[in-house]
């Protein structure tokens, strides 16, 4: 599974890379003196998903001076800037208890304080609600989508140029999405909101995935930027920013890659319907998922980035992508463009 998988080892304990060493150094200082200044702990419970007999939990354990504060990023309705997520201290190997359907499990954060974890219920198709703690924090709710086990289209799409203009050099994208802008300030890419709630209506039951390379620190600021802008309810799949056990810098691509594989493991029955842009790696990920594991994409939409945004992005995927997928392959600058030509593949 993750590194929250529950454990007797720490995880900082089976860390052999001198960065991810010395980040996790950092924690443990910062981690001790807040606790000696009366933080205390709190929860950042994020949307899962899951069958009628298993759920993926996804959530975060910080430790902050005001646990209150932490519930208001959550909110809809808030206005916090990106930076404020990245000064809350990670809390490494955390015990969190996982409440659902009158059921408690006990597990285990990552070094990163990120709970993604694999946990047995029997619950109906839907959506439903599941509580997390630890034993110094409150409370913290979730919500999780349950597929049906004869559900056979699902919906995954990225975020940055895909539902999100960013209109900014790839070098300056992170921090400025991060540190700067809160949801307010951010723009949502023409009708990809209509189409993504368009093909969730059309196939009923469906789940939609949102699997981008963004840190985990700022999913509160993406769900309430999806929620203001009307997309359809989902499941984001974040990554942890820094080092890992075994590499100096983590990579998005396999990030994707390993979701995408996983989601094909988890719902063998389901076939993607897949969407991303062209100023990325979507094309060759895609192409390659639908290649390797045939039978599990219905379509890729890609959505193609305007002259100015592909200069920002660094440049166009290239040419030669295009038609050596082994499903169909759309194209179109919104979501309009994109619901055109998957109406004419009867996906719409």
């Amino acid at each position: 599974m993750t590194d929250a998988t529950p454990r007797t080892e720490s995880a900082r304990d089976r860390v052999t890379n001198f960065a991810a060493r010395a980040e996790d150094a950092f924690h443990m200082f910062r981690e001790r003196r807040a606790r000696r200044r009366d933080y205390t702990e709190a929860i950042i419970a994020y949307a899962g998903y899951g069958s009628t007999e298993w759920v993926r939990v996804l959530g975060r354990v910080l430790l902050t001076r005001q646990p209150a504060h932490h519930r208001h990023m959550q909110s809809t309705a808030a206005n916090v800037r990106g930076w404020r997520s990245f000064t809350s201290i990670p809390v490494a190997d955390a015990e969190v208890t996982v409440r659902l359907n009158g059921t408690s499990h006990v597990v285990t954060a990552d070094r990163g304080g990120v709970v993604d974890v694999v946990v047995d219920a029997g619950l109906s198709p839907g959506w439903h609600t599941i509580t997390m703690e630890t034993a110094q924090s409150e409370p913290a709710e979730a919500m999780v989508f349950i597929v049906a086990p004869d559900t056979t289209t699902g919906i995954i799409s990225d975020i940055d140029d895909t539902v999100m203009v960013t209109a900014l050099p790839r070098p300056l994208l992170a921090a400025w999405n991060t540190f700067v802008l809160n949801e307010h300030a951010r723009t949502p890419t023409p009708g990809m909101a209509v189409l993504l709630e368009r093909l969730s209506k059309t196939h009923d039951g469906a789940p939609v995935i949102y699997l981008s390379t963004g840190a985990w620190n700022v999913a509160p600021t993406l769900t309430r930027f999806l929620t203001r802008n009307l997309y359809p309810a989902g499941t984001l799949l974040l990554t942890d920013w820094g080092p890992t056990r075994e590499r100096w810098f983590r990579s998005g691509s396999e990030h994707k890659r390993s979701n995408l594989a996983r989601l094909a493991r988890e719902f063998p029955h389901i076939r993607w319907l897949l969407i991303g842009d062209d100023g990325q790696h979507d094309e060759d990920i895609y192409s390659e998922f639908a290649r390797n594991l045939p039978g599990h994409s219905a379509a890729i939409a890609i959505r193609e980035l305007s002259v100015s945004e592909a200069v920002l992005a660094g440049g166009r995927a290239r040419d030669s992508n295009r038609g050596h997928s082994e499903v169909p392959m759309v194209y179109g600058p919104d979501g309009a463009g994109l619901a055109r030509k998957l109406e004419q593949l009867e996906l719409l």
